[in-house]
């Protein structure tokens, strides 16, 4: 695709050669993402960060991703501190946006809003995440984990296992994942749900028509016994018409360490687009895992920033000139973020 330009909505839209380009970007990333070096490639232009939703992960991810490039970030959060809530619509505020900023990203509730916000604008525009659709930019960071984590280079993902846990009917990391890694060969997806909250049907059906291996079933310990990641989701509660509907799936299935050490293989990656639900009862993904490598919960999300970074600089056409202002962070940046980091 010519990314300059060009907005990101969905995972349809690229190709592996596509994944290639944008992997390849975020690689050249690194070091200003680490905040090893800065660069003032984007100073002077301003996103637009549209967060119709509650976030916390995707929307500093993508400020970050923008600030470290030397841009500006104006956030809104919540309808109620918009004009929509005075009854604007999504075509009105996209165009006067547009008019402000020199791109923007965009989470809302409903479905194809996100698409229909993109279609009043040339300004480019990022999926950040529409209703239980689809998730682009977190899927990236996914598979760049994914690749990372198991130590092999994009063209060595085909044959990859992979077990999806939780919401997946409503689970919109869980879609754009799925589309992403049927773009490979011969992956092999082990998809674990109640009946209910199976994984939709057409993206099943796409996933077998390009020749993958589908195993849909209710039983985590089988499901998680012979896989290469193990991508648990929480169980998406605002999108169910009560919290008693909910309620029934809450903390359906849990991982735990114990869990774990009796049914992965040894070196299964574990990962989570997060939040991970901590109140007792849920813990899908267990806090007594946080000790465990094999963890990579918390690496995925930084690699959020480097992937936005990445796409940012795409679609306005600099990716190649980052270089140009780089110099050293003076600053201090600890080698670990986190206690429990080990890579």
């Amino acid at each position: 695709m010519e990314f300059r330009g060009s907005h990101i909505l969905s995972i349809d839209q690229f190709s592996r050669s596509d994944i290639d380009v944008i992997f390849r970007t975020a690689r050249e990333m690194e070091p200003y993402a680490r905040r090893q070096k800065i660069t003032r490639v984007l100073e002077g232009a301003t996103l637009g960060n549209l967060f119709f939703e509650p976030s916390t992960r995707s929307r500093i991810s993508f400020g970050a991703a923008f600030d470290r490039l030397g841009g500006a970030v104006r956030d809104t959060v919540g309808f109620q501190f918009s004009s929509m809530s005075k009854g604007e619509s999504v075509y009105d505020t996209s165009r006067v946006v547009g008019g402000y900023v020199d791109v923007m990203v965009m989470r809302h509730p409903v479905e194809g809003a996100v698409r229909e916000f993109a279609e009043a604008t040339h300004i480019p525009v990022i999926n950040g995440g529409d209703g239980p659709g689809e998730h682009p930019t977190q899927a990236l960071l996914d598979l760049y984990t994914i690749r990372k984590e198991l130590g092999r280079d994009l063209n060595q993902l085909d044959r990859t296992r992979v077990a999806m846990v939780g919401d997946l009917r409503y689970g919109r990391t869980v879609h754009s994942l799925t589309k992403l890694l049927s773009l490979f060969e011969n992956i092999d997806f082990v998809f674990i749900a109640p009946q209910e909250l199976q994984m939709p049907e057409a993206l099943v059906e796409q996933a077998r028509n390009r020749g993958h291996a589908v195993v849909q079933t209710t039983d985590m310990h089988e499901g998680i016994s012979d896989v290469d990641v193990v991508y648990v989701t929480r169980l998406q509660q605002e999108r169910f018409t009560t919290e008693e509907e909910a309620g029934k799936f809450l903390g359906y299935y849990v991982l735990n360490n114990a869990i774990y050490e009796k049914y992965c293989k040894p070196g299964t990656i574990l990962m989570h687009p997060l939040p991970r639900d901590s109140r007792h009862g849920a813990r899908e993904l267990d806090e007594d895992l946080n000790h465990r490598p094999e963890l990579a919960i918390f690496r995925q999300t930084d690699n959020g920033i480097p992937i936005r970074m990445a796409l940012f600089a795409l679609v306005l056409g600099v990716a190649d000139r980052v270089h140009e202002t780089a110099r050293d962070a003076p600053w201090y940046v600890p080698e670990k973020i986190g206690v429990h980091d080990t890579k």
